[in-house]
């Protein structure tokens, strides 16, 4: 009865919405997509959308804009597509003001696509000359469900949702049991993409066999993972995956007051999520007796001050409590009390934003993706020294290779490893990459998957420094409240900062291990258990780089300050002044054509003439050092 009132009621809905949704893509007048997600925003894409308003007023041409989010290839923004009659959507990337106005005058007003250079189109025929955009070397190799209207509808239209498939998943969910809609998660075998990868249906379960009058049901949306930005985009780009997964799971769980948790740093997601909710309630989605249906669901934004620690759930339970931040130890899990002392579920975004595709699609239909036990696709931020930055979802149990090379087209100098799991994670070496990515084997070799951050380094990175700078990042997040990572943490930040000074003793490196292992076995929460990791996983396969820091006192990436001096070298500098003109200290001078000379008094080992240089002609030698050992 539920199913039938929620379907007459939502019919008419759908059919507007696939109305709207045609006559946008057989639009007569022209439709300018451009990509508003934060990527395309910080490239330059609203000076693009002004450029493009100008021109169009400028050639007197008549087109509609269209915001959508990002499609993942962030490398490439702003990107700019064009539909047009008789043309696919044709695409178009890293436009700038002035490329705007050559693409306008070319496509539009001459219909001329020679010389305009697109990315590809999303045509359904082939289009002579361009490939399709999903033959792209980033895009070709994915697997697209969560992120699948990423980067093609527009965010802040509900029509755009609804006409691809949007709240099919819900009406499906309604026409069965809650029991049944558990199941189906279950046997789809989903697991948590907020980093544990605990089973969703079993995590359901335990909250609907708890008899309550009350039940709450919460998205953690904190984010805050150095490097990390899948649940930012997917909110950003298609906020209504989300809202609808959380309508599945509230109807399974028997819930009536869901709350999304997201950091305040997130100013753009939370902007489409109100106007993704607000749309929610004008057309009865939400609220008391939904679509006279019997289900009643409200959703709360609770926004988070940025404390990374608030990603455990019990901490994130107590922020919306009012309370401070900090976890608790488990049992009672939160499914039996949470918030208020009421069973909650926490979920992440993606795997809300999953659920409704498992709705949509059957158990079946998910599993032929990924590998046993490991089920699905993964969303990645691939971030660092990788040619193609950006977000990618792949299944599970791709190897790490195919993701950095394939995907993501490698690194410019020699690929040297690969931070899984933010700072939490481990970091993996070269002889490594033939790993497949699933919860059991990151865990393995000392990772984890975390929430799917990928920070890729190359010979110019100093894995010491690396595992310093993360773990100084979670001593400062963490909370406090257990001995071992509030002290632990500070003397394994203390320890790393002397080795990267060149104070540290031959048996620094036994102390450090032995620390981690520490923290590692005693801390309270996840925070603290898997802080180690970025030490130990380094220590594990580059311990040879800690030794040169420790005996030799150089470090070879040429990143610790304290450790290397700069020098040029007569012999292979061409005097080409590149080094000269980034200098900011001016320690380097030298006419035109003739060997540089490199003043060390005024040098501030900034390496920007290092970076420069196209003749390696910048040497960094080790400093002679022999009072400074501990």
């Amino acid at each position: 009865m539920i199913y039938l009132i929620f379907m007459n009621n939502i019919e008419s809905l759908k059919e507007k919405s696939i109305t709207e949704w045609q006559l946008l893509r057989q639009a007569v007048e022209p439709v300018i997509f451009i990509g508003t997600a934060s990527c395309g925003i910080a490239a330059g894409a609203l000076k693009v959308k002004r450029a493009i308003r100008e021109n169009l007023q400028k050639y007197r041409l008549k087109a509609k804009i269209v915001e959508v989010g990002c499609i993942g290839t962030c490398y490439l923004e702003p990107i700019v597509d064009i539909a047009m009659k008789g043309y696919p959507r044709i695409s178009f990337g890293n436009v700038d003001e002035k490329r705007a106005e050559f693409i306008i005058k070319k496509v539009l007003l001459e219909k001329d696509l020679s010389k305009t250079k697109p990315l590809g189109h999303l045509g359904p025929e082939s289009l002579n000359g361009i490939p399709h955009l999903f033959d792209q070397p980033m895009l070709k190799p994915q697997v697209r469900i969560v992120t699948k209207n990423c980067g093609i509808i527009d965010p802040g239209n509900f029509m755009h949702y609804l006409a691809n498939d949007g709240y099919a998943g819900l009406s499906n969910a309604l026409m069965k049991r809650p029991l049944e809609v558990i199941k189906e998660i279950g046997d789809a075998g989903l697991r948590g993409r907020g980093g544990a990868g605990f089973p969703t249906g079993k995590k359901w379960k335990a909250c609907h066999d708890v008899d309550s009058g009350e039940k709450y049901l919460i998205c953690n949306a904190d984010e805050g993972d150095p490097g990390a930005f899948m649940n930012r985009l997917l909110i950003e780009s298609d906020p209504h995956a989300l809202l609808e997964g959380m309508l599945i799971a509230a109807y399974a769980i028997g819930a009536t007051q869901g709350y999304i948790y997201i950091r305040a740093e997130y100013p753009l997601a939370i902007v489409r999520l109100r106007n993704a909710l607000k749309q929610l309630v004008e057309y009865g989605l939400i609220g008391e007796n939904i679509l006279d249906s019997g289900f009643s669901f409200s959703i709360k934004i609770k926004e988070g001050a940025g404390a990374f620690v608030c990603g455990e759930e019990t901490a994130l339970i107590h922020s919306l409590e009012g309370k401070r931040g900090m976890p608790r130890t488990r049992p009672p899990y939160p499914t039996e009390s949470g918030l208020y002392g009421k069973p909650t579920v926490i979920n992440n975004v993606e795997t809300l934003g999953t659920v409704p595709h498992i709705l949509r699609n059957g158990s079946a239909w998910y599993r032929q993706f990924g590998v046993k036990g490991n089920f699905g696709t993964k969303t990645f931020s691939l971030v660092g020294k990788i040619r193609r930055s950006g977000l990618i979802e792949v299944p599970l149990g791709t190897r790490l290779r195919e993701i950095i090379f394939d995907i993501g087209g490698g690194t410019q100098k020699e690929f040297k490893a690969v931070q899984t799991g933010g700072p939490s994670g481990g970091c993996i070496p070269a002889e490594l990459l033939d790993t497949r990515v699933t919860y059991e084997t990151l865990a393995g070799i000392g990772s984890i998957m975390g929430s799917g951050g990928l920070i890729v380094m190359d010979t110019d990175t100093c894995v010491v420094d690396v595992a310093r700078y993360f773990l100084d990042f979670i001593q400062k997040e963490s909370c406090g409240k257990c001995t071992p990572c509030r002290v632990g943490t500070r003397h394994m930040v203390e320890m790393l900062e002397k080795i990267c000074r060149g104070e540290a003793g031959p048996d620094i490196l036994d102390k450090l291990e032995s620390m981690a292992r520490l923290v590692q076995a005693t801390s309270l929460c996840g925070l603290g258990q898997t802080a180690p990791n970025p030490v130990l996983t380094t220590l594990r396969y580059f311990r040879p780089e800690y030794v040169e820091h420790v005996q030799n006192y150089y470090c070879p990436a040429l990143v610790c300050k304290e450790l290397i001096e700069y020098t040029v070298i007569k012999e292979k500098c061409t005097g080409c002044q590149r080094c000269v003109s980034v200098c900011p200290t001016e320690a380097i001078t030298g006419p035109r054509s003739e060997p540089h000379n490199l003043d060390t008094s005024k040098c501030i080992k900034c390496r920007a003439c290092y970076e420069v240089c196209r003749f390696d002609a910048i040497a960094g030698n080790a400093i002679i050092i022999t009072s400074k050992k501990d």
